[in-house]
Order: C-alpha cells, then sequence, then structure tokens
C-alpha cells in the first residue's frame, strides 16, 4: 500500500516536503506511556459506585453545621456493606483526584516522536474561524460526526490544522487526507459547530502544507476510515476523483 502511494508522490512531483512525510495513524498520536496506570474504580459496580457516592454526600453532610440525625447510622451502614465486599471506601475517596488526574493526562497525552515531524494523516476536517492574522484553520478529528452529533475526541485524537494558502473545508466534517509539520502545541477554543459552542481542546497542530480532498459523486458516502492510505486507495476510484491543495 505505502509503496503505491509513494509512486503517486513521485509522479505527482508535489511539494519536496513530502518526500521527509511519514504516514501515520490516529493511534500512533496517542502517548502509550499515559495509558497504563492503576484505577481502582475499574472493577466496582454500579452499585458500588452509587454506594461511594452516598458515602461522600454523608461525610459532607456530617461535617456541615446541621446534619440529619441518621446521617451518622446510614453512613456507618453503607461502609459495613462496602467493606464486606473487600472496599476500603475512606481509601478509594481518597484515590478520586488521582485517579482523575491520570485518567486526564491519558487523555492529552502526545506521543513525542511526532513532535516537529513531517506526517501525512487522513480523517474529517472541520472549519474554524481564522486566527487574528487570518491564517485559515480548521480541525482535524478521526471520526465523521465528532463535535457535532456526538461529542469531541479526546484532545490527543485532534489536530489544529493551520492551513496558509486559505484553504477551508467546504461542509462540516469534510474527507481529507493532510501532510504537514505536526508540533505538540495543546489549544482550547471555543467555537460552534452545527449544535452550539464546542469547547476544542487540541493537543497537536500542524503546519499543513498539502490537503487532498476527495471528489464525490453526489449522494454517495465520501471514506469513513482512520487509515489515510486507504482512504486515497479509495478515493482513486471511478467517480471519486482525488484533488490536492498545496500550501
Amino acid at each position: 500500500m505505502r509503496p503505491f502511494i509513494a509512486s503517486l508522490i513521485l509522479i505527482a512531483g508535489v511539494n519536496p516536503l513530502l518526500a521527509e512525510m511519514v504516514p501515520i495513524d490516529w493511534s500512533d498520536l496517542i502517548d502509550q506511556s499515559a495509558q497504563s496506570y492503576d484505577d481502582p474504580f475499574l472493577d466496582l459496580s454500579i452499585e458500588q459506585i452509587d454506594d461511594l457516592r452516598q458515602v461522600v454526600k454523608l461525610n459532607a453532610e456530617l461535617a456541615g453545621e446541621n446534619p440529619s440525625p441518621e446521617a451518622g447510622a446510614q453512613l456507618g451502614e453503607i461502609k459495613a456493606i462496602l467493606s464486606e465486599q473487600g472496599i476500603d471506601s475512606d481509601w478509594l475517596i481518597s484515590q478520586r483526584w488521582v485517579v482523575a488526574e491520570r485518567r486526564e493526562l491519558a487523555r492529552i497525552a502526545g506521543n513525542q516522536a511526532y513532535d516537529g515531524k513531517t506526517v501525512t494523516l487522513g480523517g474529517f476536517a472541520i472549519p474554524a474561524p481564522p486566527t487574528e492574522d487570518g491564517t485559515s484553520t480548521a480541525y482535524l478529528v478521526p471520526e465523521r460526526g465528532m463535535c457535532s452529533h456526538v461529542p469531541p475526541p479526546p484532545p490527543n485524537q485532534m489536530v489544529r490544522l493551520q492551513l496558509a494558502d486559505g484553504w477551508t473545508p467546504p461542509m462540516i466534517h469534510e474527507p481529507v487526507v493532510v501532510t504537514g509539520r505536526m508540533h505538540i502545541d495543546p489549544s482550547e477554543r471555543q467555537m460552534i459547530v452545527v449544535d452550539g459552542f464546542i469547547q476544542m481542546k487540541a493537543t497537536f497542530s500542524m503546519d499543513v502544507a498539502e490537503v487532498q480532498t476527495f471528489g464525490q459523486p453526489a449522494g454517495t458516502e465520501a471514506p469513513a476510515t482512520h487509515d489515510w492510505a486507504k482512504n486515497l486507495v479509495d478515493g482513486i476510484r471511478p467517480g471519486a476523483t482525488p484533488e490536492t491543495a498545496s500550501q
């Protein structure tokens, strides 16, 4: 597959920067070292999670000015039930912010191996407002529908695109393959996407050198895949002509 793509690039005679490119998939962007951590809450049942919430609530009530007469007894009963199930409620509650921080790090941590590298990545582009200096921008996400009908992906699965020549996606979730210099450059911006304001949190930015779009016959589906090479080959089929815009 990749030799086929390389031959297309040589035939097209595109930007010399592309000779350095590394084709990647979305999973490559994740810092795998941040994904492994102890999460003692994973093995709890829904009922046990609810009991822990009650323990937190009753502890807060008892620490307040006017706790109910039953609060102490209720707290003792719930903690006893959890203890019989081998659950140390006090220890688990003390760990909740530690685990929350680890979960957030797993969502935002980007693979340092691609910081400053020229890469090629396929996905779905979402138009965004230009920067203060007028540079066109967009966001690249791995799945159609993200940030509109479904929530945004984790920050390390979103790329903020800097589009130097003014190209912008003609529609939301435009299927594209982009090539450019990738940077670990966390950003957070609020913008309107279909259903209202969305907080767009991206771990990565890309200085785009080339955008490849896919002309689609009316009424047909654009290629929906994480793999940029398959996107490209699917695009080069009768009725779907690839179009390249160099930045």
